[in-house]
């Protein structure tokens, strides 16, 4: 195992720039997830890692080595693709195996390794299938456990639930985590999924065009957002972000304008740096903070209702056409077009400045 450090990181393809100053402390043994939307660079970072694209400028150092100019070979990693890249001709003992036949390691050294990993991801019954009698679930685990046999430093994995139908990709994502507690191994995994971030990490890094946003705990993530951009992106469903101008505070309430209600006043709780009267903010509440003893009060005509049995998520629009989506335990009892009172705990509730950055 081995921890990985990244000094200043930048990656350029002529004369764009694609990662553009990425400084990162990854230590040994933790689950880190890269998240953020398409063409933001979470997956040109992890084949820097992985050696598959060269570093432009800045150091990577993987267990205390430079590892700029080493050979991917030799970096003492291992990376599963968001296709599983199975030889079709090969059984799955043959698949798992492959790599280390190939770099010369003894038959016996093989089959222990291979029957090893085979028995943490419970493949033992299908190690002479070829990839064709195999479901989706089952070839991912293959593909992993051809990374587990080289007893890597670092597992790296690029989106490989993707591919998967849902219900599969939950069980692939237990199965990923009990493996990252038996192994120890430190592991940097890609997705666009947020929920996977949420249920995998020990620490999010989230990233938007080339660079990164904020780095932290998934639910410090999740309560404590630096910008806009994270408090939208970490949750599901996203924030509700309200445009509104600061008309009074007194030192311990602010209360806010919303725009989006036609001037509509709601007063805030102070919890950090007191907003200037005047100042444009925009501000944030998540669907959960909406309940019937909520002190904040928004007049609303519900557009959809989306049932999920033991909770509905209600859909509406502000009077400036912003979406605002609420969770509630009440859902069969509303209908779609009625006028809606939807209380929200203003405690909850987070301010951002005109530029998105947190106020508080």
């Amino acid at each position: 195992m081995a921890d990985v450090k990244l000094n200043d990181v930048r990656k350029s393809f002529g004369n764009v720039d694609i990662i553009k100053g990425v400084s990162l402390d990854i230590q040994d043994g933790e689950f880190v997830v890269f998240v953020g939307p398409s063409g933001c660079g979470k997956s040109t970072l992890l084949r820097m890692i992985s050696g598959l694209e060269d570093i432009t400028s800045g150091q990577l150092q993987i267990g205390g080595q430079l590892m700029n100019a080493v050979d991917p070979s030799k970096r003492g990693v291992a990376m599963v693709f968001q296709s599983y890249a199975l030889y079709p001709h090969m059984t799955v003992r043959e698949n798992m195996g492959f790599a280390l036949r190939f770099a010369g390691v003894a038959k016996e050294v093989v089959a222990a390794k291979v029957d090893a990993a085979a028995k943490i991801l419970g493949l033992e019954a299908l190690m002479e299938r070829k990839p064709k009698a195999l479901s989706g679930g089952q070839r991912q685990r293959v593909a992993i456990g051809r990374a587990i046999v080289r007893d890597p430093k670092v597992f790296l994995f690029d989106e490989p639930l993707s591919n998967l139908d849902a219900e599969l990709r939950v069980h692939m994502r237990i199965e990923i985590a009990r493996l990252h507690r038996e192994l120890g191994t430190t592991t940097i995994y890609v997705t666009h999924d947020q929920v996977e971030a949420m249920t995998l990490a020990d620490k999010i890094v989230v990233l938007r065009a080339g660079l990164v946003e904020q780095v932290g705990a998934p639910l410090e993530l999740y309560d404590n957002p630096a910008n806009t951009f994270v408090a939208g992106f970490i949750g599901s469903p996203r924030m509700n972000f309200f445009n509104g101008r600061v008309k009074d505070n007194d030192g311990t309430h602010c209360q806010v304008e919303l725009a989006d209600f036609g001037g509509a006043a709601v007063t805030i709780p102070l919890k950090g740096t007191m907003p200037e009267e005047g100042k444009e903010v925009s501000l944030g509440i998540r669907p959960e903070h909406f309940h019937d003893d909520g002190d904040g009060l928004l007049n609303l005509k519900l557009d959809m209702l989306e049932h999920l049995g033991g909770e509905t998520f209600a859909y509406a629009r502000s009077q400036s056409g912003a979406m605002v989506v609420i969770e509630t335990k009440h859902g069969r009892d509303l209908a779609i077009g009625q006028q809606y009172e939807a209380r929200f705990r203003t405690q909850c509730a987070l301010l951002f400045d005109k530029a998105g950055a947190r106020i508080y």
